[in-house]
């Protein structure tokens, strides 16, 4: 017979956690791979998404186009989903955990080609909006990489 809490207890991590609460947010659902962290609850608690984030905006420039994304809550805090393409010709779903304005909010649209953000040494899938990035970099990043499409 099997008394209260006699079962095993399984141990979840918060990714798994996260997945099922949320299965929008899943590995599967964003289109990544199992490498991929997973989405902090709240970056603004967690040490390793505060040092990612800091990481990010030092990032290496590449261009997204955006895929989908998911509103995580009312600030509004977005996961949005990018195909990224980068200078080396590396391609890749990219991530990024963003607050965005109602303005801009408004104004996306799949198929929005966006300046982003990442980090090649370590290829985690996430990646941050290039709000900071030079127009003229940008263009020149798309001139290369349209370029190379060419050939």
């Amino acid at each position: 017979m099997f008394g209260f809490g006699s079962k095993k207890k399984q141990k979840l991590s918060l990714s798994d956690l996260v997945e099922q609460l949320r299965p929008d947010l899943s590995r599967e659902s964003l289109g990544v791979g199992p490498d991929f962290p997973g989405v902090a609850p709240n970056p603004l608690m967690s040490s390793a998404a505060f040092k990612r984030n800091a990481e990010l905006r030092t990032g290496v420039l590449a261009l997204g186009v955006l895929v989908d994304w998911r509103e995580l809550n009312s600030n509004p805090r977005l996961i949005l989903m990018f195909d990224v393409e980068t200078a080396d010709g590396i391609s890749f779903r990219g991530i990024a955990d963003d607050t965005l304005t109602i303005t801009e909010l408004t104004r996306l649209a799949p198929g929005q080609t966006m300046p982003v953000r990442y980090r090649p040494a370590v290829m985690d899938h996430y990646v941050a909006l290039a709000r900071d990035a030079d127009p003229a970099q940008v263009q020149q990043l798309s001139d290369e990489i349209a370029s190379r499409k060419r050939t």
